[in-house]
């Protein structure tokens, strides 16, 4: 039975500049969706006037100073009116505004539900043998009380792994739906790329290689059907 549970997104961005369009124009048109709330993390040419202008229904804010992807998704928060979160990555490449309503009806679906993965089943081959189309995803629906647990000792890009972990070690109820988005890897010129990636992946393994290991082999391994 479908239940009253309400979903907020989250987008967090960077200098993203025209991918942040892409994502933006997938988002206006899902049905289910009670706000969504842009955090504009200190873009170096921020267009946010021009970007408000085209989606009057979105609320856009602007950090004074860069903080992080995990800073600047707990920002934005303070503007969430749902108990869960849609957070959706910014240079998204294929995202489909329909395959987003049926990921957000099934968590009304399942109120018991802490977590729902989108799995980018378009990832690359060497990301699909690392896992990384589920544990580093940055789509996912997620309870808004336990993300703010999560981001109160959390920085930089470190959301994904000790989402994934705080998961894991309490025994929470998570599972992954297939959606056909795929991020952007290389975005703004080789040096900056390259400084980006290796700060994120120090990141991503700050869990620990043992932790990183045990995500690996027994975390987000069950999917869910859905059936409208």
């Amino acid at each position: 039975m479908k239940t009253n549970v309400k979903v907020s997104c989250v987008i967090p961005y960077w200098n993203e500049e025209s991918r942040l369009y892409s994502v933006l124009n997938e988002v206006v048109i899902v049905k289910n969706l009670v706000d969504v709330i842009c955090i504009d993390d200190a873009s170096n040419n921020s267009n946010i006037n021009e970007i408000k202008k085209l989606y009057p229904k979105i609320r856009f804010v602007r950090l004074s100073k860069n903080v992080g992807k995990s800073a600047a998704i707990f920002h934005g928060l303070k503007y969430a009116t749902g108990q869960y979160i849609l957070l959706l990555d910014a240079d998204l490449r294929n995202l489909n505004h329909s395959e987003l309503e049926k990921a957000i009806e099934i968590i009304q679906r399942n109120p018991a539900l802490d977590m729902l993965i989108l799995r980018r089943i378009k990832a690359p081959l060497f990301v699909k043998l690392t896992r990384g189309d589920i544990l580093s995803t940055g789509e996912r629906i997620i309870k808004k009380d336990l993300l703010l647990t999560v981001l109160n000792y959390t920085k930089g890009w470190e959301l994904e792994s000790k989402v994934n972990l705080f998961m894991f070690k309490n025994n929470k109820h998570v599972l992954w739906f297939p959606h056909s988005g795929i991020n952007t890897h290389m975005k703004w010129g080789f040096l900056t790329d390259i400084k980006y990636h290796k700060k994120k992946m120090k990141d991503i393994f700050s869990i620990g290689l043992a932790n990183q290991l045990k995500l690996l082999l027994f975390f987000g391994h069950k999917s869910i059907n859905y059936t409208a």
